[in-house]
Order: structure tokens, then C-alpha cells, then sequence
């Protein structure tokens, strides 16, 4: 548990250890006279002398356990300052975790699908459903549904008296065979003699090569009977077909099942089309027909059609937006813990200058606040946040000094205008633009070029073809360089892996700049996976180095601990001497006393 940053370093009471080394002490009484009444005797635990007080009045023990406790002082200063290391290192811990927290909450907007969320709503959702995602287009489609994809199901018209009745009696073992949909493969069955009916269900549904088939015993009420279907739907994936080879004489045949739903293709129309005839598919999930819509086919529409509405769902969006503004905070305000100072007290906290956390504090906020790689104040709607109604609140003293705050009005207006722009500043990936129609972005090697904004220059001969180009200065080895396609990829640097088109093929030299970005999420996550880094982040390498200083304070204090118990020994060794010597001079005295006394008498 993080301790609060501004309090004092913790202080540990001395508890003295008590000496291990053996020791004796001897009292010397040579008369029989009574002595002292308040004399205190020696005793001796574990061979370590203590004393509790004694026949002059002189309280040895206390002496010497303060005198230690003096000398530890230097073991309790060492104790104190490891603490301080530990609690260091327990912030940078903490602050891991949380950046760590941050990464992944970005992770689940890092495209343009995950942050733009679209909506789908139809008309009738008991014939169909459908989500959209951000390659959706908004507006409206139509959909008229003749008939949804089915399985095959069929059902024995042998009936049995009970689950447990044998379909196997011969005195050996028969076959159950079939084959699946447009696979010719045959899969035969071994049915052991005496099996029931429950028993072949079970060697059906239990074969590891089982390509897709399930067996159940259905009850009526009087008779048990063999249903078999198909787990895939469609006219000739779920196709069932009883093979001739079948020995088991009930269920040799097709013939000897009724079809109770028949494998089929769903059909559809998409806005009237096509007039004549039906689009078909094997399944009722169909992605593949409107671009970034998934459709969900649940029961034919009886002729009529019913209506798909996409649009944005802004709501949704603008969580997102809130979620990173959230996270970020959460970051940035455990870094203000860990390095406030108190204007009060004048007393800065454990980690208040600390060179790592101010350079991880300085790196995360330049990420959030500067423009985002590869995109243009020309040719972008948007390019940093602060369009976006996201700022560091500056004034001072506001209890959100330092912290993101989000102007929500602003990021409607951006909304409003611009969806996609909002959505590209956030969380574009693998995004290529250009600002010129003399060249169209073609594609990248994902993960290795970088986002950033690069000047392509080439020249084009009288017979069309490109003689040489340039990428940012460097020249590109003329393999990559297409003159059948008129492409040019680049194969250096940051761009390595950007293929343009030149479109323009008109004989001269060009310049022209192609934008390949990266939205913020991304960029942050960049950022996030250096610094989190197990062995060569910024944390863990202080940890490391701190880890290494508490190991030498361990060191010290255990020097310091035998350094004590070295001293603690010689001097109840001395004190024990002296005891054993005050204590002889004490009954001398005592004696002369007597004698005296006997005198005057």
C-alpha cells in the first residue's frame, strides 16, 4: 500500500538484542553479616548479563541499554533512509501499474472501428437484425428475406419401447455410416453387438472425426426414435446422407428417416435487388454483402421488406472520448500525488524533483497534447486535441491543475461537422493520404513504417515510364520502382514499405507529400509500451538502481547490528567486573561498619 507522499519517513523504535556471549560474575562477601536490604542480585539469560540493580543503588542495565541505544542511532537513521528507498519504490510500481492500466483501456479503441461506433436499427427485428461498424456508411437499406438457412433434421420411423433398446443383436459388431454436405467422405461407425439405442446416440455424437453431425433420442409420449442433424446450415453444407454400406438394418437408408426440416440456403434482396431471383448464402450472419454491415437473418419476411437505419452513435463515441480523458487523469493525477509540494509546510514529497518521473511526466503529456503523427494542419480537419475541446487545465491553484479537462459542447460541434475526422485523430492506423491527385497512397508494411509526413519526388520520361525517385532526398533502388503499374515503394527509413501510384505520367519531375498517421490512442500506446518496458523502461531501470542502494543499506545496518552486539558484550563484560568489584568493597565496608559499632559499644 502507497503511503501518503508527504508524510515523514518512518521512524522505528530501538529494540535492543539481547548478547549471546557468555559471562560470569562472581560477589565476594567475607563476613556473615547481613548486608544492604535494597541489594539486587545479577541473574543471566541465555549467558547475557543483565542487571536490575544493585547494592550501591547504581542501575547498571539502564546504563548500558542506553548507551546502545546511543549507538544505534546510526542503525535507526539507515532504517529510516532504506524505508524512503522502499517507498520510492513502491511509487514507481504503482505508476507502472497504472500506465499499464492506461494501455490497455487504449487498446480497446485503437481503430477506427472500436472508436467510431456505429448504430444499425431495423424496422422488424424478429426478421432480422444487424450491427454496423465504422466502414458503414450512414443512410438506409432495404431487405426483403424469402427464406433463412437451415440445418437438416431427421427422425428415425423405427420406434423403440426404451432408449436401452438393443439395435444390435446379430451376436456382432455392424456399421452406422453416412457422409456430410459436399465432403465424399464416409464415415463408418463400428455399433458393437448388443448396443441400445442410447448407445449408438453416443458413438455418433462421441467420434473424434465427427464433421459436424449430432445425434439425440427424442421421446413422444409412448416410443423412442433416432434424430439426427446437421450443425451447419445451408442447401450443401448440412446435407445428411445415409450411406449404403449402413449394416444397422433400422437406419440403412435415407429412406428410413422422415426429414422434418430440410438443409437449405438463406435468400434475400438489398434494396429491390435482384429484381428476378434471390441473393443466397449458407448462413443467416452475412457480412460480405453491405459494405460494414453484418446482417442477422431470423425469419422470412413474407413478402415484405423492412428497413435498416445506420447512423453514428455519437453517445457512444463521446464515451470513448471520456473514457481516454478519464484514463489519462488517472495517470497524470497519481504523478501530482507523488510530486506535490506543500506551499505550507514547505516540504516537497518523496518523489518532488525525481528526474524519471519528471521525464516520464513530460513525455506522456507531449504525446496528448502535440500534433499527431503523419496528419496536416492543411489538409486534416483535425490534428490535435485541443481542436477537439481537450485541454490541460493551467490555472493555478484549480483542483485540476495539470489534469485533462474535456469541453463537451466543442466535441459535439466536431462531431457534428466531421465523425470520421474525429475518429481518425484518435485512432487511426495504417492511414495514407496524399496532397496531390498526381499520386494515390496504395499500402505500407504494417508495423514497420512509421507515421509521419514524407516528400516523394520522381520523374516521369517522354515515354511515360519513372526513371528515378526519391523519398524525403534518398533515392530508391530502381527495383522498386514499377513501371508496368507506375507504382514507387519506398525502401528506407521511416516511409520503408509506403507504395504510391502515379497517376499523372505526363513527362517532368514532381514533388509531392504523403501523410501516413497514426491517431493519439496508438501514439500513447507507442509511448506506453517504451516506458513500461520490463528491463529497459525508465521505472524499471530506477527500480533496479534503487533495489541496488537498498541492498547496500542492508549491509550497513547489518554491520551495524554486529558492531552493536559487539559492543553490547564487552561492555556487560566490563560492567560485570565492576559489579563483582563494588560489590567486594561493599561487604568490606559493611564489615568495618560492624566492627565500629562493636567498639563504641
Amino acid at each position: 500500500m502507497i503511503t501518503d507522499p508527504t508524510a515523514d519517513y518512518k521512524h522505528y523504535s530501538f529494540n535492543s538484542v539481547p548478547s549471546t556471549s557468555k559471562q560470569t560474575s562472581t560477589t565476594s562477601s567475607t563476613s556473615s553479616s547481613s548486608t544492604s536490604s535494597d541489594s539486587t542480585d545479577l541473574t543471566s539469560t541465555s549467558g547475557a548479563i543483565h542487571f536490575t540493580g544493585l547494592g550501591n543503588g547504581t542501575d547498571f542495565d539502564s546504563m548500558i541499554n542506553s548507551l546502545l541505544a546511543v549507538e544505534g542511532m546510526r542503525k535507526t537513521t539507515l532504517e529510516n533512509w532504506k524505508a524512503s528507498w522502499n517507498n520510492k519504490i513502491e511509487y514507481f510500481q504503482a505508476l507502472n501499474v497504472q500506465m499499464l492500466r492506461l494501455k490497455t483501456s487504449l487498446e480497446g479503441m485503437d481503430t477506427v472501428g472500436e472508436f467510431l461506433t456505429k448504430e444499425a436499427n431495423v424496422t422488424d427485428s424478429s426478421v432480422l437484425t444487424a450491427t454496423a461498424d465504422a466502414d458503414a456508411d450512414e443512410g438506409s437499406h432495404t431487405i426483403e428475406v424469402n427464406q433463412t438457412a437451415q440445418t437438416s433434421v431427421m427422425v428415425s420411423q423405427a420406434s423403440f419401447a426404451s432408449e436401452d433398446t438393443s439395435v444390435n443383436g446379430t451376436g456382432g459388431d455392424l456399421v452406422f455410416a453416412y457422409s456430410y454436405g459436399s465432403d465424399p467422405t464416409v464415415y463408418s461407425l463400428t455399433v458393437p453387438n448388443g448396443s441400445s439405442l442410447k448407445d449408438l446416440k453416443d458413438i455418433i455424437n462421441a467420434d473424434s472425426d465427427n464433421p459436424g453431425v449430432k445425434a439425440s433420442v427424442l421421446y413422444d409420449g409412448t416410443s423412442y426414435y433416432l434424430q439426427i442433424r446437421s450443425m451447419d446450415t445451408g442447401a450443401d453444407e448440412g446435407e445428411i446422407t445415409i450411406d449404403g454400406t449402413t449394416t444397422v438394418t433400422d437406419f440403412d437408408d435415407n429412406s428410413k428417416f422422415d426429414e422434418t426440416q430440410v438443409n437449405q440456403d438463406a435468400q434475400f434482396r438489398v434494396d429491390g435487388w435482384p429484381a428476378a431471383g434471390w441473393i443466397e448464402r449458407s448462413t443467416n450472419t452475412i457480412s460480405d454483402v453491405i459494405a460494414g454491415l453484418t446482417l442477422n437473418l431470423r425469419s422470412d419476411s413474407g413478402g415484405s421488406t423492412e428497413t435498416i437505419t445506420v447512423g453514428t452513435d455519437y453517445e457512444a463515441v463521446k464515451e470513448n472520448v471520456r473514457t481516454f480523458v478519464d484514463q489519462v487523469n488517472q495517470v497524470r493525477n497519481l504523478i501530482k500525488l507523488m510530486t506535490k509540494f506543500d506551499e505550507t509546510t514547505q516540504r516537497g514529497s518523496l518523489l518532488t524533483g525525481n528526474y524519471g518521473v519528471q521525464l516520464i511526466s513530460s513525455q506522456l503529456k507531449t504525446t496528448v497534447s502535440d500534433k499527431a503523427p503523419g496528419f496536416d494542419y492543411d489538409d486534416d480537419t483535425y490534428c490535435t486535441l485541443s481542436q477537439l475541446g481537450i485541454l490541460t487545465d493551467a490555472e493555478e491553484g484549480s483542483v485540476n491543475a495539470g489534469l485533462l479537462v474535456l469541453d463537451e459542447e466543442e466535441l459535439d460541434e466536431a462531431l457534428d461537422a466531421d465523425p470520421y475526422a474525429v475518429a481518425l485523430l484518435f485512432s487511426a492506423v495504417d492511414v495514407g493520404s496524399t496532397n496531390s491527385s498526381d499520386i494515390s497512397y496504395e499500402s505500407c508494411i504494417s508495423g514497420t513504417t512509421e507515421a509521419g509526413v514524407y516528400t516523394f519526388e520522381y520523374t516521369v520520361d517522354a515515354s511515360g515510364d519513372i526513371t528515378s525517385a526519391s523519398v524525403d532526398g534518398v533515392a530508391v533502388n530502381p527495383d522498386f520502382i514499377g513501371n508496368t503499374k507506375h507504382t514507387i515503394m519506398s525502401d528506407s527509413g521511416g516511409s520503408r514499405g509506403i507504395v504510391i501510384s502515379v497517376n499523372n505520367l505526363n513527362a517532368g519531375t514532381y514533388s509531392h507529400q504523403v501523410n501516413f498517421k497514426q491517431g493519439k490512442t496508438g501514439e500513447l500506446i507507442d509511448k506506453l509500451e517504451v516506458l513500461t518496458a520490463d528491463e529497459v523502461g525508465p521505472l524499471a531501470i530506477l527500480e533496479e538502481n534503487y533495489d541496488d542502494i537498498v541492498d547496500n543499506i542492508d549491509k550497513k545496518i547489518d554491520y551495524e547490528d554486529r558492531r552493536i552486539k559487539t559492543m553490547e558484550t564487552r561492555l556487560r563484560e566490563r560492567y560485570a567486573n565492576l559489579d563483582a568489584r563494588l560489590g567486594y568493597y561493599d561487604d568490606i565496608l559493611s564489615q568495618l561498619k560492624s566492627q565500629i559499632a562493636q567498639l563504641d559499644n
